[in-house]
This record gives C-alpha cells, structure tokens and sequence, in this order.
C-alpha cells in the first residue's frame, strides 16, 4: 500500500506537468492569432486612410490625361493617353507669368515673413519687460481676426491711397511686418530652447542680436522651417488676395487665380483644367517630401513648452 500510494504521489507531477506543458503553447498560439489580427487591422485601415485620400489624385491625374469628349464621363482610364494637355496648358497665354508672379508672391513673401518674425518670436519667448503676456495676446488675438474684416480699410488704403491696385506688392509688402501665425509658431518653438545657452553665449562676449544670429537660428532651424513651408503653401495657394488686387491686370494674375481662365462661360476644358491643376500642385508637392522632416519636427517641437 505505501508503494502504491507512492506511486501516485509521483505520478501526479508529471501529469500536471504535462498538462502544463501542453496548455502554454496554446496561450502563445492564442496571443500570436491576436497580434495577427491587430496587424492586419491596422494594417487595413491605413491602406483605406491612404486610399481616401491618394484616389482624388489618381482621379485628377488620370483625367488630365483624357480627351475633352471623355473627360468627367463614366470612364476612368483614358481611351488615348493625351500626354499633350501638359504641353497645351503650358503654352498657354499668360501661363509662364502666372508661374512668375506666383514664385515671386510665395518667395519673396515666405522670405519678409521669417525675417520679420524671427526676431518678434525671440523677443516674446526669451525677454522679460513689461506687456510681455499682453504683446503675445494680442498675437493671439490677430490670430482669430479673419482677414475679410480689414479687407475694404486695406484696399481703399492699397488702391486708392497707394495707387497700387492691379500689382501683388500690396499683399507682399504687409509680409515684411510680420505674420501673427508664424510669431506664435516659433515663440512657441523657441521656448524648446534652454536659456542655459543664451547664457553662454552672452557671457561670451556675445550681444542680443548676435546671440539670435550665432546661436539661436542654428537651434530653431526646424521651427523655421515649419513656418516657411506654412507660408510659402500659402502665398501659392492664395485665391482671395489675387482676386482683390490684381484681378484687373493679367499680368499680375497668379496660378491660382489663373486657372479660372479655363472655364469658358458656356464651356469648360476639364481636361486642360485638371492638367494644369497639377502643373500648379506638382511643385508643392515636391517641395513637401524633400521638407517633410524638418516640417514634421517644427510642428511637434512647438508643443513642448506653453
């Protein structure tokens, strides 16, 4: 009797190792069916998310490509590939001075504007006087002022005082005083900055302007950057100002405001319309995933600090 019952006392052990052992592959397979699915999840609604917003593309490019006869119908593959609508659009007159005045409004502009708020950023973000907390409200404040409000005191000031009505320079100019937008994006970049190096830099020898010269542009590049591609997207994008001013001279007209020219009163070339659409968004584009990166990381920087 005290053999056997020794004998199952043995025994028990190795039973429930057995059934341990048995059961612990089973809870990884379980485990590995769940992170398959989450994956394949995921992995499915970033295709849909990137499909949403990639075939209005496919749609626009492939309808460029199309005959006036085929353009917006059932078809969605063009019969002909019409390669010559891009040649068209370009040889259109007045296109190549759209082009023009379209870089010199977002160059020259992006340019004014990081240049004259640099240096109102660096103040709000790194100085201490009195009105500091009230000079960055009212920031804030320009921020939500619409510019449809100021619109007939701006033009009866441009036009009628100036006598530059039918020209961009009074939307480029205003950019040399700076922009509410990207004064609020890069004081909020800068405050990233450790005052710890300022402080060097001025026991250094080094003054204000050559510590924001020296020091603090080198650091803010990203910050910089993120407000530029702001400003440049929008000055190329920008319907409203060239409508207002230079809508009476063609000559002055930009790529946005130009692509009007392309819808007749009574008929519209879509096919010529959508390839110079992306004659208009193709250097954009292009502009953005060189810049991505440094457009990515000045965005997320400027959170850090309020």
């Amino acid at each position: 009797m005290a053999q056997l019952t020794d004998t199952k006392a043995t025994a028990a052990p190795r039973g429930s190792g057995a059934a341990a052992g048995t059961a612990g592959p089973g809870r990884a397979g379980g485990a590995d069916r769940r992170a398959l699915l989450h994956w394949i999840g995921v992995h499915a609604l970033g295709v849909a998310a990137a499909l949403f917003f990639v075939l209005p593309f496919v749609f626009l490019f492939l309808t460029s490509l199309m005959s006036d006869q085929q353009a917006l119908t059932r078809d969605l593959v063009p019969d002909t590939w019409e390669w010559g609508n891009y040649a068209k659009v370009w040889n259109t007159p007045g296109f190549l001075t759209w082009w023009r005045n379209t870089l010199l409004y977002a160059g020259l502009g992006t340019l004014l504007t990081v240049v004259s708020s640099v240096p109102v950023a660096y103040a709000l973000a790194k100085f201490r006087f009195r009105g500091r907390r009230l000079s960055l409200l009212l920031v804030i404040a320009m921020m939500m002022l619409p510019p449809q409000v100021v619109v007939i005191p701006m033009y009866l000031f441009w036009a009628k005082q100036l006598d530059l009505s039918g020209t961009l320079w009074p939307l480029i100019i205003p950019m040399a005083f700076g922009d509410a937008f990207s004064i609020f994006l890069l004081r909020q970049f800068l405050l990233t900055i450790p005052d710890e190096y300022l402080d060097a830099a001025k026991v250094d020898g080094c003054g204000e302007v050559r510590t924001l010269l020296r020091v603090v542009l080198p650091m803010a590049k990203p910050g910089i950057a993120a407000v530029a591609l702001f400003q440049f997207f929008c000055a190329w994008n920008d319907y409203f100002g060239p409508q207002i001013y230079a809508s009476d001279n063609p000559a002055a007209w930009t790529l946005s405001y130009g692509l009007e020219s392309f819808k007749g009163a009574h008929h519209t070339n879509w096919n010529l319309t959508m390839a110079a659409t992306v004659l208009v968004m193709a250097p954009v584009i292009v502009l953005f995933f060189f810049a991505q990166k440094a457009f990515v990381e000045g965005v997320t920087l400027t959170g850090v600090k309020g």
